[in-house]
């Protein structure tokens, strides 16, 4: 197994953690959490074993979405600290093994940004051509909206102005011209700022909408991107938020070589996913798996079973649709712009560990970069009396009190209460038992970042004769890793179809066996095998 490679390539054998500063831990005891919060959290970080920390919009913002309505893309929100905290953040980061990326918003900022206020000042302003004006409405489809709750078109008039100005998302986030040489120019110093200041890349958001429309070749503004990003940091990594039908997606890779994005995340295979567990059928997941275009070698898939914003199923078609609703959210409350859910996997499950472990393990050993969403680990709910898609946007439950901010102080947002609340379910005590998620995540991670052959290596779905089970192997030079799942909670046997080795190693416990296997599979059994061959020396 050649191992020089993963070095250089680090992002393919990354586990990724995403977290909302706002809501991870409270320093200050303001009731918002801090960068300083967070760096005092840096060895939980370092010690659950993820390598690369996704910080969500820390800038200057009015905060209406959530930071993701920027007003200064050069600064750090006040509330949050400063830019020396940022970099001490970095720094503690770099010292424990983690490298930190940012959400990086090319598509909008603010309405209350300078530059927009500027462009809507004056016709003659140079800031006039950073936004997307036109005279008369365009004419629009109800399928273009994407907030189609909170919006009824893309374009707003501008009284000052005198014109429309585009918004793909908000009103209160113009769309930022990227036919426009001179944003292009602004957004790439942008990132060069941010790189100088150490981080290891961005998560680029809304990557479709981003280039829409804005040049007749609209991908070149992603190799320049990309060109640029290797000049300024040559291991700097971009990682794309592109939900489109697989072969798009593709594209978005660029050529053999990888010359635009370094990893997209996954949301074909994510909707598949929970396809295959509403029906506990693997086939919805090995079908959308299989029909998946193969990806340059030095680029990446982000494999995640909860994103940050609501649970899209958009890419399914209504019946898939209605069948993963009535499985997992039945109720409207849980549903949001009749496209997803605003729910986490824990309440999904009824709070099954055994359902849990299994969906975890399966996204892990799927061939491709795993990413987590800040309190996956110990089974976070979500509160739904927050609004809308910030449901599942909490604050992180360190004790049986809460433990996010000080006593008695309120947090900027409501904690999960009830059966998922921080009295029973908290990173203090399940630190204290073995057997809790917390720690089962901990050998998870850390086995999956010594199996460099599920980021390296090539997935093949294998067929086991039993409708509920997916099972795969991924092969890399002379390694290969097979791994079996039971999706649908009934405990059944398989005969795994693999020939060309000696025995199967279990790389969790003592289901070791040789070859051919039958294997019995409890409810949500989960299992993860090497196979072992005659003269090649096995990882410990």
């Amino acid at each position: 197994m050649s191992v020089k490679v993963t070095s250089d390539l680090w992002w393919k054998n990354a586990v990724v953690y995403c977290l909302d500063v706002e809501m991870f831990y409270d320093n200050d005891g303001d009731g918002c959490g801090d960068l300083l919060g967070l760096t005092e959290r840096v060895d939980y970080l370092a010690g659950l074993g993820v390598s690369v920390l996704w910080l969500m919009p820390f800038y200057p913002s009015p905060n209406r979405d959530d930071g993701y309505d920027i007003t200064d893309f050069y600064a750090v929100d006040p509330a949050l600290g400063t830019l020396g905290d940022f970099t001490e953040l970095v720094r503690t980061c770099r010292d424990r093994g983690i490298r930190v990326i940012a959400d990086f918003v090319m598509n909008h900022t603010s309405i209350e940004h300078p530059w927009f206020q500027a462009a809507r000042s004056s016709p003659d302003s140079p800031y006039r051509d950073f936004y997307v004006w036109v005279d008369e409405r365009p004419p629009e489809k109800p399928g273009d909206l994407v907030f189609p709750d909170a919006e009824t078109s893309n374009w707003t008039f501008d009284r000052k102005a005198g014109q429309y100005y585009q918004h793909r998302f908000y009103k209160h986030q113009p769309d930022l011209n990227l036919a426009n040489p001179a944003v292009r120019d602004e957004l790439a110093q942008v990132m060069g700022f941010w790189l100088q200041q150490g981080l290891a890349g961005f998560r680029v958001d809304a990557v479709p909408f981003l280039i829409e429309g804005a040049l007749d070749d609209p991908h070149q503004i992603l190799r320049d991107l990309r060109a640029y990003v290797n000049r300024r940091a040559g291991d700097a990594v971009l990682l794309g938020e592109v939900n489109l039908p697989a072969e798009q997606v593709r594209e978005f890779l660029g050529d053999e070589d990888g010359d635009e994005l370094h990893m997209v995340l996954d949301f074909i295979g994510n909707q598949a996913f929970y396809l295959a567990l509403a029906r506990g059928s693997a086939a919805p997941l090995a079908d959308a798996l299989r029909s998946y275009p193969q990806v340059p070698p030095s680029a990446s898939l982000g494999r995640f079973v909860r994103n940050h914003d609501e649970l899209t199923l958009d890419k399914l078609s209504e019946e898939e649709r209605a069948e993963v609703f009535a499985r997992f959210g039945p109720d409207e409350s849980l549903q949001l712009y009749g496209r997803g859910l605003r729910r986490r996997l824990p309440t999904m499950f009824d709070g099954d560990e055994r359902a849990l472990r299994m969906a975890y393990s399966l996204a892990f050993s799927l061939p491709g970069t795993p990413v987590l969403f800040y309190g996956e680990e110990i089974g976070m709910a979500e509160n739904l009396e927050i609004e809308g898609r910030y449901a599942v946007r909490a604050p992180m439950q360190w004790a049986a009190d809460g433990g996010f901010t000080l006593p008695g102080v309120s947090s900027r947002r409501p904690m999960v209460s009830g059966a998922f609340g921080p009295e029973r379910v908290n990173v203090t005590d399940q630190r204290r038992d073995a057997g809790s998620l917390l720690n089962w995540f901990e050998r998870l991670i850390r086995r999956r970042r010594e199996c460099p052959e599920l980021g390296f290596g090539a997935l093949t779905v294998l067929d086991v004769g039993a409708e509920s089970v997916f099972a795969h192997r991924v092969d890399w030079d002379d390694a290969t890793i097979v791994a079996v799942h039971e999706l649908s909670g009934k405990p059944v046997t398989v005969e795994l179809p693999v020939e060309d080795g000696e025995a199967l190693v279990d790389l969790f416990g003592d289901r070791s066996c040789s070859l051919p296997a039958t294997l019995q599979l409890e409810p949500y059994g989960a299992h993860w095998f090497r196979v072992a061959r005659s003269g090649v020396r096995l990882p410990p």
